[in-house]
């Protein structure tokens, strides 16, 4: 993968991958074209030399130079070649202008890639979303119906499991299906509704007017709950 940050900006790339068949377990095992460590450093300047049908001067030249960090300062006047637009077509969604999926005044939006947004992500086996939860709003308690794991990274802001702080907070999660489905426990879809009042009943252990006042809340909010007033 080559990356080239053209602007002023910090750049923040996230790796994330499955280590479980490392050659090491639970630690990633990069390997680099160019570089100190890459492939040319592990033969002799002889075997490069005559694999590639060059002089030995020229060999140690093209090893020597490389960088040792992984990450190479372009010149003011290095240029990278432009992928074309067709070869864009499906390789990106821009979450800050994609269509929201889920948008509750004050109380936050939902956006998420899936096979019908970003093709690329049924391509790599996994999905993903953006959710920003706006100041001392709640989001539902929910779960993956599909045994998906996730795994979250908080963009900005601040929080605890289960109140955001008066600023808000802002996370990404990446997400072990391409199409995830998740259920809340909260709000109009939430699975309890799916019961009868019966079972809610003798789960709970409560009478039928608690288990009915209890079923008659959140019927019309979705998963995010905006501060109360």
């Amino acid at each position: 993968m080559v990356v080239q940050q053209r602007g002023h900006t910090e750049l923040v790339v996230l790796f994330l991958g499955d280590t479980s068949k490392a050659h090491k377990a639970g630690e990633f095992t990069d390997f680099f074209l160019t570089g100190t460590n890459a492939i040319f450093t592990g033969f002799s300047t002889e075997f490069v030399g005559r694999a590639w049908d060059l002089e030995e001067d020229v060999v140690k030249t093209l090893v020597g130079k490389q960088s040792g960090n992984g990450i190479v300062k372009l010149g003011h006047t290095a240029k990278l070649p432009e992928p074309k637009e067709e070869h864009r077509e499906g390789m990106a969604l821009n979450c800050e202008e994609a269509p929201l999926d889920v948008d509750i005044k004050n109380g936050g939006r939902v956006v998420v890639l899936n096979t019908q947004n970003l093709p690329l992500v049924g391509e790599v086996g996994l999905g993903a979303d953006l959710v920003r939860l706006d100041g001392s709003a709640m989001c539902s308690p929910g779960f993956s119906c599909d045994s998906a794991l996730q795994v979250t990274y908080v963009v900005r802001g601040s929080g605890r499991v289960q109140i955001a702080d008066p600023e808000g907070l802002e996370w990404f999660s990446i997400i072990t299906t391409p199409n995830p489905i998740f259920t809340h426990l909260a709000g109009r879809t939430s699975v309890w509704k799916a019961l009868s009042p019966q079972v809610l009943e003798a789960s709970f252990n409560v009478s039928p007017e608690l288990e009915q006042l209890f079923r008659s809340k959140r019927t019309a909010a979705e998963i995010f709950f905006p501060p109360p007033n």
